[in-house]
């Protein structure tokens, strides 16, 4: 018997420290854009392609805790602030400028924390970038 793991599955897995990463998904991701002819770095690439959904995702994860509550869900104790869209911004990444969808709330309060410039959450996204560039 041979285990086996769907996406759904590794993606629910609980993520601590340095097993954050794991190898075989990212092999996998890897071995998906070759077949796929999509390059690894540069201008639509994988690195440029994840750099986005890592984002976004992080993006989304803030604005839940800012709020209180999940996507779709109405806020309990008669909170009036909610989802409302997002605006573009394009993030200029070691992979080339990555357009990504930042959310907005409803009141106009909920600032990313990672985006600000100079922020030390960009900048630890940007030396882990660089090393996966120079790692091939």
């Amino acid at each position: 018997m041979t285990d086996v793991t769907s996406d759904t599955e590794a993606l629910q897995a609980p993520v601590s420290g340095t097993s954050a990463v794991d190898d075989g998904l990212v092999a996998e991701l890897v071995a998906r854009a070759q077949a796929g002819g999509v390059k690894l770095t540069g201008e639509g690439g994988l690195l440029q392609q994840l750099t986005k959904r890592v984002l976004e995702s992080a993006l989304e994860g803030e604005l839940t805790d800012h709020l209180g509550h999940q996507p779709g869900e109405r806020a309990e104790g008669g909170r009036d602030n909610y989802r409302n869209g997002h605006r573009s911004k394009t993030v200029i990444t070691e992979s080339g400028p990555v357009e990504i969808a930042v959310l907005r709330d409803r009141a106009g309060s909920f600032e990313p924390h990672w985006s600000r410039s100079g922020s030390g959450v960009w900048a630890g996204w940007m030396r882990w970038s660089c090393r996966c560039r120079r790692k091939g």
